[in-house]
């Protein structure tokens, strides 16, 4: 692939350096309005690519419509589709004053000249199933994350993009782009019109590892637990006091241990404790729950009950409630009802000269928001590696294969 025709390097480079992080616990959309930044950039690139249908709305989404290039005759017949990626970056690391670097990798461990303590070790490497010797990676610097989640799947789309309005004689039908706020927070497509897109199906570019194609995911559920105490001076405690710390032991010990996170791996649910505070007169736990299947999930939630009504009655002075929230669905739920959607993606991986890898995602993501909103959607690579974490990594020709998956996708639909 020539880069300086695609060029989803530059671009990319480009995007990591705007500061863009979401924030939990925010009820406005975006959470932060810097992600306005980034959304600007693209608006202003896809006007001067000659996108002319460009529109950025109060809660930061972008859609941008590349028309149809086929014979008005026959562009009807061609479904319109979408390419989806997010603006905002987690806030698990910091995301400001990305320093973006570019190594060859030659082998051995992979460390950082902002934070000499951090290392990629070559055991982390190995664990992955593609030869990374001779790929050319980016990495920060090692004192923020990289931010390639997502803003690699934003490149890619974007230099797509430009390659279309290039070649305007490559022949496509109507072609939707969209750039959304708040993924990392759950809030990504809260605000995106499903029926204005007017979409067939879409994609979202928002997967790790090349090749990989993503249309399972978590079904999830989350929810928060509060005790109610009752504070008094302690040295006057006595037959009084009703400490909601004490309590909170008793109510972790409700999620076991051999159905957690760090426990559990491949088409395994768990139950996670992910956030706790408190004092003697009140604490709360946030927890999540997660698994493939539904059913299973619903089990998980009965645990939780029963677990906490046995708490209760070990500590009837004090009050506990349990609230639930419903998440995401699982995909495969209306993706085995459009494998086509599917089959088109392995086809064009596999042009790409990349083979395809199907992985059920141990999270969620967009497009499991979007399949039941009406527009199915699978998850595709873009080639960060280690998500959240500043040891963030993508290869560059990962991002330039993700570039012509892209492009053969489009052209495939407009078979």
């Amino acid at each position: 692939m020539e880069r300086d025709k695609f060029s989803v390097l530059t671009r990319f480079l480009r995007y990591v350096k705007i500061y863009t992080t979401s924030e939990e616990e925010k009820e406005e959309i975006p959470s932060t309005p810097r992600q306005f930044d980034l959304a600007r950039v693209l608006v202003q690139e896809l006007k001067e690519m000659g996108v002319s249908d460009v529109n950025m709305d109060e809660h930061c989404i972008v859609v941008a419509t590349i028309p149809a290039t086929v014979d008005p005759n026959r562009a009807p017949s061609i479904p319109t589709i979408c390419f989806i990626a997010h603006i905002d970056t987690s806030p698990e690391e910091p995301g400001e004053n990305v320093q973006p670097r570019i190594i060859i990798y030659l082998g051995g461990s992979i460390t950082f000249p902002g934070n000499p303590e951090l290392v990629i070790t070559p055991a982390e490497i190995q664990e992955i199933p593609v030869d990374m010797v001779g790929e050319e990676l980016v990495t920060s610097d090692g004192t923020t994350l990289l931010g390639a989640d997502d803003k690699a799947g934003i490149a890619e789309i974007m230099a797509a993009a430009a390659f279309l309005m290039d070649h305007p004689d490559y022949p496509h039908g109507i072609i939707k782009l969209v750039f959304t706020p708040d993924e990392e927070v759950g809030h990504s497509v809260d605000k995106v019109d499903v029926s204005n897109l007017s979409a067939a199906f879409g994609y979202t570019l928002d997967g790790d590892m090349l090749g990989v194609i993503e249309a399972e995911c978590f079904n999830a559920a989350s929810g928060v637990i509060t005790i109610q105490g009752f504070n008094i001076h302690p040295g006057y405690a006595y037959g009084k006091m009703v400490n909601a710390i004490r309590i909170l032991r008793d109510v972790i010990s409700v999620f076991p241990d051999d159905i957690a996170p760090e426990t559990m791996k491949d088409h395994d649910g768990y139950l996670h404790p992910a956030h706790i505070k408190g004092a003697v007169n009140e604490a709360r736990l946030d927890f999540i729950l997660r698994d493939f299947d539904h059913d299973k999930l619903q089990a998980k939630i009965t645990t939780i009950k029963d677990g906490i009504a046995a708490v209760q009655q070990r500590w009837p002075r004090a009050k506990i409630t349990v609230e639930f929230k419903d998440g995401y669905r699982n995909m495969k739920e209306i993706m085995d009802q459009n494998l086509r959607v599917i089959e088109i993606a392995e086809e064009a991986i596999k042009m790409a000269g990349v083979l395809p890898r199907h992985k059920a995602i141990r999270g969620g993501t967009d497009g499991a928001r979007l399949c039941f909103m009406g527009l199915p959607c699978p998850n595709l690579f873009a080639g960060g590696m280690n998500f959240h974490s500043k040891k963030e990594f993508v290869p560059v020709s990962w991002m330039e294969k993700a570039v012509l998956m892209i492009l053969n996708i489009i052209e495939i639909v407009a078979r």
